[in-house]
């Protein structure tokens, strides 16, 4: 009966070193100290799971005169409750935190300046409006 306990302990033991030892990857989070202003055409429009906001999340590819940059606009869910929508040929105005994500350049959305109106998705500070 003791071996058992022991062979249970020992791998006890390596499960939490292993935990302990392999680095954790956290969602970037919005930083107000790299805000940036982009003006761009949405070339396309993507919705899949987004490990910054945590949810499926809508994300725009856009073309602006540096070359094409990813969005992280807000959890699909958030747009849909406010009938927000975005189109390929839509010509925005980003303000967001600018970050790498995934090997290339990014912004996580805090407003979004459309067809006259600016639609927005974090408080000055970053904290994300669909978050109580």
């Amino acid at each position: 009966m003791r071996i058992p306990q022991m062979i249970f302990a020992t791998a006890l033991v390596v499960l939490v070193v292993l935990l302990l030892a392999v680095p954790q990857r956290r969602a970037a989070t919005y930083d107000p100290a790299s805000e940036i202003t982009v003006v761009g055409t949405v070339e396309e429009v993507q919705n899949f799971y987004c490990p910054i906001s945590g949810a499926e999340g809508t994300h725009l590819l856009l073309a602006t005169e540096k070359g094409l940059m990813q969005v992280h606009v807000a959890p699909a869910a958030f747009l849909h409750g406010k009938n927000w929508n975005f189109k390929a040929g839509d010509r925005v105005e980003v303000v967001g935190s600018k970050m790498r994500f995934a090997g290339r350049d990014s912004v996580v959305a805090r407003t979004v300046s459309l067809d006259n109106a600016t639609l927005s998705f974090r408080k000055v500070d970053g904290k994300p409006l669909w978050v109580n």
